[in-house]
């Protein structure tokens, strides 16, 4: 599927005012884990500034024990503090990686900013490598800024 078809589900997904944002959200992760072969495991990640710690929201895919990351830990964490994008083409090259599972490949986190703050972040892993393009990046990028929208 197109990202440009994607983004229609996306959107619809994210008007539905009867769901919580949470289920939003989750309907989101389905949505791009079902839809897109190379994204593998697909979830929200939300910061506690004050404790300086991320909190998984939601998420599909195999179950993870990162329910909590630290601020600078493993990419997650290094996003929560450079506000900036990563792309990782290859984990087992980045020496501040927490590994999820065996089978992950690549990951890529884009932060989400409400008020020019940077709130929390959605992370994709892949079992495959390289999978993640520009078109990923941009793509997700939008997304972010929708789910802010509804927060």
């Amino acid at each position: 599927m197109s990202f440009n078809s994607l983004q229609l589900k996306v959107t619809s997904a994210l008007n539905n005012t009867t769901a919580t944002a949470k289920k939003r959200m989750h309907e989101v992760c389905v949505l791009l884990e079902n839809e897109i072969e190379y994204y593998n495991w697909v979830g929200f990640y939300f910061a506690n500034h004050e404790q300086r710690t991320l909190h998984l929201e939601t998420y599909v895919g195999e179950e993870t024990d990162h329910t909590v990351i630290p601020f600078g830990k493993g990419i997650c964490g290094q996003v929560a503090e450079s506000n900036s994008n990563f792309v990782v083409p290859d984990v087992k090259a980045q020496d501040n990686y927490i590994a999820c599972s065996i089978t992950v490949k690549a990951e890529i986190v884009i932060p989400i900013f409400k008020d020019g703050k940077n709130i929390g972040q959605i992370d994709i892993d892949s079992n495959t490598p390289d999978p993640f393009t520009k078109e990923d990046e941009r793509f997700l990028e939008w997304v972010c800024e929708q789910v802010a929208k509804i927060l």
